[in-house]
């Protein structure tokens, strides 16, 4: 498995350099101008970096899950079920209105409060680690004398 694994990645890197160079060696002016040349030029590069993207996702989606498995998986709910509880308490306070948006489309009610709902989420997630990186220092400090 590991010698298919390193015929892989320089199959990857190999192919990836080669689209590179074409990217480089293309007349850049008219690379900016010219739709089918950006697409048989450029579009294969980002389909690699596409492929190799979802290949990383799946690997790390992979072992985060056989982590959890290995784990304490108590202590893994009780974490994933406190982040869901927060998010479901932001989502309840937050409230949400449409807004215009820039490009003139609008942003719906319940879009809005998604949108408030994840900003209340990371400030009672800022809130609470400095929390805990306050109590760290302070108990590493108490048995620390």
């Amino acid at each position: 498995m590991d010698k298919v694994l390193k015929i892989f990645k320089i199959l990857i890197g190999v192919l990836g350099g080669i689209l590179l160079i074409r990217i480089l060696n293309a007349d850049a002016d008219l690379l900016e101008e010219d739709l089918a040349m950006q697409q048989s030029i450029v579009s294969p590069f980002m389909y690699v970096a596409y492929i190799v993207l979802g290949i990383c996702l799946l690997a790390v989606l992979g072992f985060v899950i056989r982590g959890l498995f290995q784990g304490n998986i108590k202590k893994t709910l009780i974490t994933v079920g406190s982040f869901v509880a927060i998010v479901v308490v932001s989502f309840l306070v937050s409230e949400g209105q449409e807004t215009a948006m820039r490009d003139g489309e609008v942003l719906s009610e319940y879009g809005s409060r998604w949108v408030s709902a994840g900003l209340t989420t990371f400030y009672i997630l800022i809130v609470l680690s400095i929390i805990a990186i306050l109590a760290s220092s302070t108990r590493k400090l108490i048995t620390s004398s």
